[in-house]
């Protein structure tokens, strides 16, 4: 009896091990890739603001973008504030960032436009581009993120977004250059270095 329960107990073990290190990997993994020519140009995309006015991505010709999908109550909600702080050094002409609310992941954006733009202001004093509540995977999923997520249309590979905040970084030509998981922050030397670039 003693020696069965200690094999449940490894196995207990080695299984939450597996599954702790499979969850970091989960939420840190990055992909970056060589500038690669997208099968569909970025720049015919479009979205509305979280405001409902139309945004067209022609206007982000030429500047560096990061797209991130947030959510008000996660476990990453907090870095809206490092988001901001990289919109502080470095947004302007050059970087810009795009952030789509999304609900799809354990409901956790469930506010109206009126109630993020209010908790991003509040909370965050978030003034970087705030964009439409949209979905971000399935049949759902906004065109913005059927190119990020699409080989067919953004050239580079397919993506699965797994979580909230979840980082896509697009260059000046409009070529997809990395998939950055939830717990990469928005401070990493990866974000900060394209953000930078001159």
């Amino acid at each position: 009896m003693r020696m069965d329960f200690n094999w449940i107990v490894i196995t207990v073990l080695f299984v939450s091990l597996g599954l702790g290190l499979s969850a970091w990997n989960w939420h840190v993994s990055s992909k970056t890739y060589p500038p690669t020519p997208a099968m569909e140009n970025f720049y015919e995309l479009s979205a509305l603001t979280l405001e409902g006015e139309p945004f067209d991505f022609k206007q982000l010709e030429g500047k560096r973008v990061l797209i991130v999908n947030t959510a008000s109550k996660c476990g990453f909600t907090p870095q809206y504030a490092d988001l901001e702080k990289l919109q502080d050094q470095h947004g302007g002409d050059s970087f810009v960032i795009l952030g789509f609310p999304c609900n799809n992941f354990g409901r956790q954006e469930p506010g109206t436009a009126d109630e993020i733009a209010g908790f991003c202001s509040k909370n965050y004093g978030v003034s970087f581009q705030m964009m439409e509540k949209v979905a971000v995977n399935g049949k759902e999923a906004h065109p913005v993120y059927q190119w990020l997520c699409q080989k067919a249309k953004n050239g580079v590979e397919d993506h699965k977004v797994a979580w909230n905040f979840h980082k896509f970084l697009v260059d000046e030509s409009g070529q997809l250059v990395a998939s950055l998981r939830s717990g990469v922050n928005p401070l990493d030397a990866t974000v900060v270095d394209f953000a930078a670039r001159k």
